[in-house]
């Protein structure tokens, strides 16, 4: 099993990562990767009688979640979303690369902004049970990560070559910063506008451009979080923006705040 990672290593998607309970990424094992970005698990002890609010803009793709009492499928967000943290609990979520997502979801894009109970017991038994069990966290959540990854390899056969495309499809669009467009994309690719259309509706359940978008605003709000010295212009015109009123209406339109009011609460003193 590979190590353990701490999100605030790489805190995209989190729009407050200061305020994050124990969260820990754990890389998916090998047998697996082709199925799942990574696993990430939460725990928290929340006082009695105090509520911690989770705020985030998630990455363009499902997640399989394990909880204490269920499994859920939660399906790509065109906005950002919350929860609401009381109490004592866990989750054991997996970030699903567009392999997966057939076998579990048949379209995707009826999921957008959805959580879906699924009848999973073989998955939620052993999970739950290493994370109830005994030991150490990180000994905990390497069982629950291992016997996550044994179910997901049990029920998921192996990709074919659009499955695979697909997973290439999320991870450029992911990870390389020169692609702007959906003509970027396709360039980046090799293939054409109608294909990358379907791969995306089909394995992910959101457009390629919304894919796009979500990977400049989650690196709008790092710049914003990171570089308190740096001119809101400055960081649309990095990211390729064609003003700083064009990077405003998209931050403000799925985000629901201006870049000033995120900067101000993401602010060391806030």
């Amino acid at each position: 099993m590979e190590r353990l990672e701490d999100t605030r290593q790489d805190p995209r998607g989190v729009l407050y990562p200061a305020r994050l309970p124990t969260l820990d990424r754990i890389p998916a094992p090998l047998e697996v990767a082709h199925l799942v970005r990574w696993f990430w698990i939460p725990e928290w002890r929340i006082q009695p009688g105090r509520t911690s609010r989770q705020h985030v803009i998630a990455f363009p793709a499902c997640n399989l979640v394990v909880e204490p009492d269920a499994v859920g499928l939660a399906g790509p967000t065109t906005r950002r979303s919350h929860r609401d943290l009381t109490g004592t609990g866990w989750g054991v979520g997996a970030l699903l690369r567009p392999a997966a997502v057939p076998h579990l979801a048949g379209n995707p894009a009826t999921l957008r902004d959805a959580y879906r109970k699924m009848e999973l017991p073989g998955l939620h038994r052993p999970v739950a049970e290493a994370m109830n069990g005994p030991g150490e966290r990180h000994d905990r959540h390497r069982r629950a990560v291992g016997a996550f990854a044994a179910w997901l390899a049990g029920e998921v056969p192996p990709p074919g070559p659009e499955a695979l495309l697909a997973n290439e499809m999320a991870a450029a669009i992911d990870s390389d910063p020169s692609i702007r467009t959906v003509t970027d994309a396709t360039a980046r690719l090799g293939i054409p506008a109608r294909t990358l259309q379907r791969l995306a509706g089909r394995y992910v359940g959101l457009p390629p451009s919304a894919m796009i978008r979500r990977r400049r605003l989650q690196e709008a709000a790092g710049r914003l979080r990171d570089e308190p010295g740096t001119t809101l212009a400055t960081v649309a015109a990095d990211l390729g923006y064609s003003d700083h009123a064009h990077l405003a209406n998209e931050f403000r339109s799925v985000l629901g705040l201006t870049l000033s009011d995120y900067r101000q609460r993401t602010a060391p003193d806030a």
